[in-house]
């Protein structure tokens, strides 16, 4: 039984983590029907903006993190503005060859300024080692995490289900063209909405830098896992990116816990065939 515990406590961290950098991409991949395989890149600009506030100036854990968030939000703007923009309505072809030679252009001038090695970040004192909670130790950063996705998760909801902004965001993406005759302004709601896809790219890259090594092969090492959870949750809701998340991380952690000669082998044949029974993903569109 602790052991299930400590599975499910490690494993839920790791879909917290997972859940805040996908969610963006499965928004914005259901809003604007763009294939950006380079949505990694935003995760891993996050967690080098968090390691070298930290560790070159000092700045606080809290507000490295806020800032992680916005810078990356702004390169979010910058991008969508300058290149995405260009490539909407453009074929999947075209989409894929950008977002791909992004990837290797953001891994070259990360390599030039960081080398080749992974770059870790000294967490603050209050979240190494271990709180204890109703009667048992828990691993400080990791239950951080979870409360963090927590109240992520019910923000994005409030946002989307119950503000005007999440209003016109489920109109756009159930029909652009009508969104457009009430007079919403469709690609200004892109636009926005990117950034916050960016933006959370980035904060959850700045959470997980102890789970998820930060280093120039990022985009490329984690581009498959964060694939999954889209494709198992289903392109653009954000309930299915939620427990696809939370389930990817799960069965990876009890994975390489219980049986780690298999590795991920197992995680990726139950997502065949989980997608071939129900290619829609548990509650989204076909895939």
């Amino acid at each position: 039984m602790l052991e299930i515990v400590n599975v499910a406590f490690h494993g839920t961290a790791f879909g917290m983590v997972l859940y805040v950098i996908t969610v963006g991409l499965s928004i914005t991949m259901g809003l604007m029907r763009f294939a950006n395989l380079a949505h990694g890149i935003f995760a891993m600009v996050g967690g080098y903006v968090l390691i070298v506030l930290m560790s070159r100036y000092g700045v606080p854990y809290p507000l490295a993190l806020a800032l992680a968030f916005i810078v990356v939000s702004l390169m979010g703007y910058v991008l969508e503005r300058l290149l995405y923009s260009r490539f909407y309505g453009d074929s999947e072809l075209s989409q894929v060859l950008l977002s791909i030679g992004l990837i290797f252009v953001a891994i070259a001038l990360v390599r030039i300024a960081f080398g080749p090695q992974s770059q870790r970040a000294e967490l603050p004192a209050y979240l190494q080692g271990q709180w204890h909670i109703f009667g048992y130790d828990w691993i400080a950063y990791r239950v951080f995490i979870i409360l963090s996705g927590a109240v992520l998760t019910l923000a994005l909801w409030f946002g989307v289900e119950r503000t005007r902004w999440g209003a016109m965001v489920r109109a756009s993406v159930d029909d652009r063209a009508m969104a457009q005759a009430v007079g919403i302004n469709t690609s200004r709601v892109f636009r926005l909405t990117f950034m916050l896809g960016s933006g959370l790219a980035g904060l959850g890259g700045a959470l997980g830098v102890e789970l998820l090594a930060v280093q120039p092969g990022y985009p490329f090492e984690f581009l498959v896992i964060f694939l999954m959870v889209v494709a198992l949750g289903g392109i653009g809701s954000l309930r299915g990116t939620f427990f696809a998340a939370l389930l990817v991380g799960l069965i990876d952690t009890a994975c390489k816990y219980w049986i780690p000669e298999l590795g991920s082998f197992l995680l990726y044949g139950l997502v065949i065939v989980f997608l071939g029974l129900k290619p829609q993903g548990l509650f989204g569109e076909q895939t």
